[in-house]
């Protein structure tokens, strides 16, 4: 039985620090198994199919398929024999490559032997065409590729009973090799699908392990073993023999041209699709009771089939590949090479190229991401249309997002109040230094080491995160003028900025406004107290000097009546 107990692995693996959150991989991701957190998009392992769509969307190889190259390098240390299990769509990685070459260059690098996965599909195809031909109405559904049957399972588990009860042709080639070549060696599927490293953790006592073409090719780089060069022996030969039809496997249709070929009823009905969307429009809602004949679906998670999976890395066009794989079943008459059309995008110099890459930012070739946000294949694509009028530089997302972002962090930066931001969590999202320096020489220490202090948590810093809360709670600003905290004054204004998810608040220290204002008005009392003792003492002066000038001037007055009187009546008698 191909299906087992389910054993979560983590078969892609996401960094986020490479990532430059363009979100292209959830675009493509069929079943949205992408979590993005403080801007990184990772995988969640639980929900991933494995079917390698996000690899091969990331523009700049932030998602990559799990490293299995030293595990298979500690078995060949170990001295252990171990053998290949060579998928066909090594006639596409390697074009015009004689087999014998590949053989000879996987036996420097320790094999023991190489096989083709094909002699597996040979022998599932034989026991399927048995398996339907005495079928009664229904669906049978391939299992021939892993990431199908884990998506079957995980997302339409009411049809995980129509998988054929018959095992992949990696499984199938790994069992010959283990029960007719050597019990006790180990077999290493190499190929060009990610979905085989889960399949390795499910079948662990068939399959050792799994490797991509990419770790192939990484591996003989670092042995610097050439293949072209390899000059091969007489034994150097695919073990036991060569497949035939069993190649096509890889190919749309390759399977079920097998099983007819196998000698199957006629009343069987054959059906091929690749891709999992188009796997989820066919089956969504199906009932198999309601198919009059036994339909066997053919089911790849790559469109095109394995020819296009992501773990090679060819650049010939899909259908030269195929070509390729089915010249080396022998049947057609391929050409070996086809003629590639070319771009109809329109010519641009190379300077006003230049210069319009400028405009989004592209200052250098990492730069171009190529996530497709704007609309256009490639940044270069872009800025084609940008020097010819076309295009804005404002459909660059990325580059509008930085652009804000700088323009964020230089207000951040120059405010002269401490500037903080968090989430629902009562988690900073982002603040300022000055912000960090309120709260003591703790918190700039990890301020410094982590720049805008993301992911802590607010309350090991603020001894006043209610307020917040508050604000979440009722999305109602508050202010708060000389908020004491410690020997510090704050003017403390705290706004909701996402009702219930965000909040910021903006925090002025006024401690030294207020400290100069009570010394100015210490000075004016005791101005003012040496003033009102000054007056009080003049007054208390001009008090005994009014009493004095009064006493004389009645004096004075009384004299000079005196004297006028005197006058008067001498004046009479004369």
């Amino acid at each position: 039985m191909f299906m087992t107990d389910r054993v979560v692995s983590q078969d892609v693996v996401s960094f986020g620090s490479e990532c430059q959150g363009c979100y292209r991989c959830i675009r493509e991701c069929p079943v949205k198994a992408i979590r993005v957190e403080r801007g990184q998009a990772a995988v969640i392992p639980e929900l991933c199919v494995a079917c390698g769509l996000c690899v091969e969307a990331c523009p700049v190889q932030a998602i990559k398929p799990r490293l299995d190259l030293p595990r298979v390098k500690a078995m060949i240390a170990s001295g252990r024999r171990v053998y290949a299990s060579m998928a066909p769509t090594w006639a596409c990685e390697f074009p015009g490559l004689d087999s014998s070459c590949l053989v000879a260059a996987l036996k420097r690098l320790g094999f023991s032997g190489v096989g083709e996965t094909a002699l597996g599909a040979q022998a599932v195809c034989e026991s399927l065409a048995k398996t339907l031909s005495d079928a009664d109405p229904g669906l049978f559904l391939s299992t021939t590729c892993p990431s199908v049957v884990s998506y079957v399972e995980k997302y339409l588990p009411e049809l995980a009973g129509t998988l054929t009860k018959v095992p992949s042709p990696v499984e199938a080639h790994c069992r010959i090799f283990k029960e007719m070549v050597d019990p006790e060696g180990a077999v290493v599927f190499i190929g060009p699908c990610i979905a085989r490293k889960d399949e390795s953790d499910r079948s662990v006592d068939t399959i050792d392990a799994a490797l991509t073409f990419r770790e192939l090719r990484r591996w003989l780089r670092e042995e610097g073993v050439a293949p072209e060069k390899c000059v091969p022996g007489e034994a150097d030969r695919f073990f036991p023999e060569p497949s035939g039809d069993g190649f096509l496997y890889p190919v749309e249709g390759g399977m079920s041209d097998m099983i007819r070929a196998s000698g199957v009823d006629r009343k069987v009905r054959f059906v091929t699709v690749s891709g999992l969307q188009n796997l989820r429009r066919y089956l969504r809602g199906l009932s198999p009771e309601s198919l009059g004949a036994p339909v066997f679906l053919e089911c790849f998670a790559c469109l095109g089939g394995c020819i296009n999976g992501p773990g090679g890395t060819w650049e010939e066009p899909g259908l030269l590949r195929r070509n390729r794989v089915e010249a080396y079943a022998n049947l057609s008459d391929a050409p070996g090479h086809l003629l590639l059309l070319g771009s109809d995008a329109p010519e641009v110099g190379e300077d006003d190229l230049k210069n319009a890459l400028r405009r989004v930012g592209k200052n250098r070739p990492e730069d171009e991401v190529n996530c497709g946000g704007c609309g256009y294949g490639t940044c270069r694509e872009l800025a084609a249309a940008l020097a010819l009028g076309r295009a804005e530089p404002e459909m660059c997302v990325i580059h509008m997002r930085n652009q804000a972002q700088k323009k964020a962090n230089a207000l951040l930066r120059t405010m002269p109040s401490g500037v903080v931001i968090v989430d629902r969590n009562l988690h900073i999202v982002e603040c300022n230094e000055r912000f960090a320096r309120l709260f003591g020489e703790q918190a700039m220490l990890v301020y410094r080491a982590e720049p805008g202090l993301k992911g802590c948590i607010l309350s090991r810093i603020l001894p006043f995160s209610h307020l917040f809360e508050i604000v979440l709670e009722k999305g109602q600003d508050i202010h708060l003028d000389h908020y004491r905290v410690g020997d510090v004054l704050l003017d403390i204004t705290l706004f909701s900025i996402e009702p219930g998810e965000t909040v910021g608040a903006v925090m002025l220290d006024v401690t030294r406004r207020e400290l100069k204002r009570d010394k100015i008005a210490q000075r004016a009392a005791e101005v003012i107290e040496r003033n009102v003792l000054t007056v009080q003492e003049i007054a208390c002066r001009l008090g005994e000097h009014m009493a004095d000038t009064e006493m004389l001037l009645r004096s004075i007055a009384e004299g000079y009546s005196e004297q006028e009187s005197d006058d008067c009546g001498r004046g009479e008698d004369q």
